[in-house]
């Protein structure tokens, strides 16, 4: 039986991107991999919003347009974009447990959880999150 696809989250999404693979472990790291060669690597639509509200904002500074970037980035083998869909949307105002209250964060925990994916994140609350099985999380 296959692995579940892998959605990045968004500052994986971007380490990917700029090459910085440092900033994951080897396991993770082996994961992408093997994810991009079977096709089953998601960035979620959100993830693209959040990229624009970071460059707006000057917090992540791009070689060239924003739109040109996520066009680019967009097209690396075996990433596919995870939508957002009216369940989606749903789901993420009645996600289980306590989670807080980032629409970006509950809009992917909800991709997660629809599309039955594993999250990939460095982000503390998002795995904590996940251990208590509400979603499958893997640490970057």
């Amino acid at each position: 039986m296959p692995e579940p696809a892998i959605l990045l989250d968004t500052h994986c999404w971007v380490w990917m991107q700029f090459g910085q693979t440092e900033k994951f472990t080897r396991a993770p790291l082996r994961m992408i991999e093997r994810a991009a060669r079977t096709g089953a690597l998601r960035v979620s639509v959100m993830s693209v919003w959040e990229i624009g509200m970071l460059e707006a904002k000057g917090r992540l500074e791009l070689k060239m347009s924003c739109a040109e970037w996520v066009r680019r980035a967009l097209d690396t083998p075996g990433l596919a974009l995870a939508p957002l869909t009216p369940e989606i949307a749903i789901e993420s105002s009645r996600l289980p447990g306590r989670f807080h209250g980032d629409p970006a964060d509950r809009l992917l925990v909800a991709t997660a959880r629809i599309a039955g994916l594993r999250l990939m994140t460095k982000d503390g609350r998002l795995l904590d999150y996940g251990e208590h099985g509400y979603v499958r999380v893997v640490s970057a």
